[in-house]
């Protein structure tokens, strides 16, 4: 699959779906002038063709034609409005973005924010490992506007350096509640890429996000 990238400085991708041209209307087209024609070379001279059933033929020729073109036309506009929209997120590329993207974790912490159900009197940060085990739990407060996750395991020592995916567990009266909700957090857009399904942005260590799934963006 074709993809535009645009990394490293103010540039980014646009999600440009291209509408493509029918294969099955461009058939049609061919087909239906190859009848008329050889209908025309064969037709019998002392009994021609009906001359409004020509001009029916002739109507249905002209509308295959304009739809063909019309495919065509918004083909070439998707891709204009792909580009568009590539310019259009340019700026992002060195700002942060919030999402519920897993995260990097290096030498420092990292600001996260999140949303416990309105019934819970409990709060429980949980973080998964790449390779889909619970490394580390931990409460938080049921204020989850901003909280430090510095990375700790489950025995309280520091996790590894790597990717982790952290979600949010609400309990109440020592029961959990519903299903463990997202977890946001910023990080830096260091590249962009656009494709056939839309702009996926590359963040710090490689984590990649739907552009439409950015919640919200800031200037580091």
């Amino acid at each position: 699959m074709d993809t535009t990238t645009i990394s490293a400085t103010p540039a980014s991708a646009a999600p440009a779906a291209a509408t493509s041209t029918s294969p099955k209307v461009t058939s049609d087209y061919t087909t239906f002038l190859k009848m008329m024609t050889t209908q025309l070379q064969n037709q019998d001279p002392l009994s021609p063709m009906d001359s409004a059933q020509f001009a029916v033929q002739l109507a249905t020729f002209s509308g295959v034609e304009q739809q063909t073109r019309t495919n065509q036309l918004l083909e070439s506009l998707g891709g204009q409005f792909g580009v568009f929209g590539m310019a259009q997120l340019a700026g992002w590329v060195g700002q942060q973005a919030r999402s519920a993207a897993p995260v990097m974790l290096g030498d420092s912490a990292i600001n996260v924010s999140y949303k416990p159900d309105n019934l819970a009197d409990r709060a429980v940060l949980v973080a998964t490992n790449a390779q889909g085990n619970v490394v580390g739990r931990e409460d938080v407060p049921l204020d989850g506007s901003s909280y430090q996750w510095f990375g700790a395991g489950i025995s309280g020592d520091p996790l590894p350096q790597g990717i982790y995916t952290l979600s949010l567990e609400s309990y109440r009266d020592g029961e959990q509640i519903g299903t463990a909700g997202p977890v946001q957090s910023y990080a830096r857009i260091l590249e962009a890429q656009g494709g056939a399904s839309g702009t996926t942005l590359i963040l710090d260590g490689g984590v990649q996000v739907a552009a439409t799934d950015i919640t919200a963006l800031r200037v580091p």
